[in-house]
């Protein structure tokens, strides 16, 4: 036998089995049974000088608590929850005031959620003592909780 027939016998007898597995592979992922959201925990990130202290998925929304880190009070701020799809929905909060590490309270969000949620946080303040408005992004991903 030559090298070259023992080479390609090799391939041929282990290809097939190689490719069942990246076809069994396939189907799974088409399937979504490797989705990677359903291995990823809920989490709410925001930049830019605010956190999120508490938060929590329901079937009827979405519950944020903001805390404002920027070390100056804040005015005028606005606070707009933009669910993607299938969760699509859009809320906003509107707060006078929210002073140097204070919270604004426990809001609530109203959207219909199935499934896994993933939204976007817009933050549109003004810093006291400043005419200019900001605008800072976070985002915010879990699962539906009772």
């Amino acid at each position: 036998m030559k090298k070259g027939q023992a080479a390609m016998e090799f391939l041929m007898t282990y290809g097939w089995a190689i490719l069942v597995v990246l076809a069994a592979i396939g189907a799974l992922a088409y399937f979504g049974v490797l989705s990677p959201d359903r291995f990823m925990p809920s989490k709410c990130l925001i930049s830019g000088g605010f956190s999120c202290t508490e938060y929590k998925v329901t079937a009827t929304g979405v519950q944020m608590n903001i805390q404002n880190n920027l070390g100056v009070d804040a005015v005028n701020v606005n606070v707009t929850l933009v669910g993607q799809a299938p969760n699509t929905c859009t809320a906003t909060i509107l707060n006078a005031t929210l002073n140097n590490g204070a919270t604004m309270g426990l809001g609530t969000y109203t959207c219909a959620v199935t499934g896994k949620f993933k939204g976007d946080i817009i933050i549109g303040y003004t810093k006291s003592g400043e005419s200019v408005t900001h605008t800072t992004t976070g985002s915010i991903s879990g699962g539906i909780e009772n």
